[in-house]
């Protein structure tokens, strides 16, 4: 990718084998809802299939943004920023913040969790406009969504092993056994990302809609919900980069407003790997009991997201601006710090 002038133009060549497609998208400066990069123009060598720009719409007259965590552990420092990031966007916008748990996972999902949660976000000084429903309590579908059956294990699905996709008609004896899976294009879809620019990815496989036994997966129910709740803007961990493309997908296919994203740096163990249950010591929760303020955890966290000096969300808010926050990832100790 390149910028010429007040254009930023993006040549490359998506797809797999015979299905490779050259795309080179103009992207003009602007002021609507895209966040300040439309795609103007598209030239193609040998187009196949369909391309999803990020449509120039009028932007929208109330920001709203929302915190979803998942109440199967305790908040970590990653969390912290993905929320902290998510509250400063849309209060920076004078918008609104809403909180919706996430709780698809109901052999893992407890209430108890979810509540350390929100007092831990409060604490944080994280706060909120509504709680809408959690997951649990709502209903999804397949309707104007083009999904296919499929038992396969993923070692199979893998090895190139399923045959389900193209399937023209299979027979599904025992539907507790099959998943849903969205039918994804084998070509480029392309977005916005409001600090990374311009994204071009192609689906790497066809995610989970309806898990076998009947409950949604993560990618049809965070599109719905996030349409049902009016979410103008979603915020959240770079690690979800590449899945926004097959959800970029499910906005189009469902013909539902499509908000804006902005992805956040990962942080990451002393052991390279995405901080979780196995680095208790990061755990906001552990943290606060060794005796950290909230000051000491945005004073290391503020910085990654392009605001040196504040201590407080609400010292950082009237700076905030997405196009400076950091691409990541970043590491962090057991003691809390953090480096490149």
């Amino acid at each position: 990718a390149r910028r010429k002038g007040r254009w930023f133009i993006m040549v490359a060549t998506l797809g797999r084998g015979r299905e490779k497609v050259k795309l080179k998208l103009h992207f003009t400066v602007c002021s609507c809802a895209c966040a300040g990069m439309c795609v103007t123009t598209v030239e193609t060598q040998e187009p196949q299939g369909e391309i999803f720009l990020e449509p120039a719409s009028p932007r929208r007259a109330t920001v709203t943004g929302r915190l979803a965590p998942t109440p199967s552990g305790t908040l970590h420092l990653g969390n912290a920023l993905a929320f902290g990031a998510a509250w400063l966007s849309a209060r920076a916008a004078g918008g609104r913040v809403l909180l919706r748990v996430e709780d698809l996972d109901r052999g893992r999902a407890r209430e108890a969790v979810a509540q350390s949660q929100r007092d831990d976000l409060r604490w944080l000084g994280i706060d909120w406009d509504e709680e809408t429903p959690p997951q649990s309590m709502r209903a999804y579908d397949l309707a104007e969504i083009d999904a296919y059956p499929c038992a396969c294990a993923r070692a199979a699905r893998l090895a190139g092993r399923c045959a389900c996709r193209d399937a023209s008609t299979l027979v599904v004896a025992d539907p507790e056994r099959y998943a849903w899976r969205l039918r994804s294009p084998r070509h480029a879809v392309a977005w916005v990302d409001r600090a990374r620019g311009p994204q071009l990815h192609v689906p790497d496989d066809d995610p989970v809609l309806v898990r076998a036994g009947g409950e949604a997966g993560y990618p049809l129910a965070v599109v719905m919900d996030d349409a049902r709740d009016g979410v103008t803007e979603v915020v959240r961990g770079a690690d979800l980069v590449e899945a926004t493309a097959a959800q970029v997908v499910l906005h189009e296919m469902l013909g539902l407003p499509r908000p804006t994203y902005l992805h956040v740096p990962l942080l990451l163990g002393l052991d390279g790997r995405k901080l979780g249950k196995s680095h208790g010591s990061t755990d906001v929760r552990a943290l606060r009991a060794a005796g950290w303020m909230p000051e000491d955890v945005w004073g290391r966290l503020l910085p990654l997201l392009g605001l040196e000096g504040p201590t407080t969300l609400a010292e950082a808010v009237g700076a905030f601006d997405a196009a400076r926050v950091q691409r990541g990832p970043f590491r962090v100790g057991d003691d809390g710090s953090v480096a490149g």
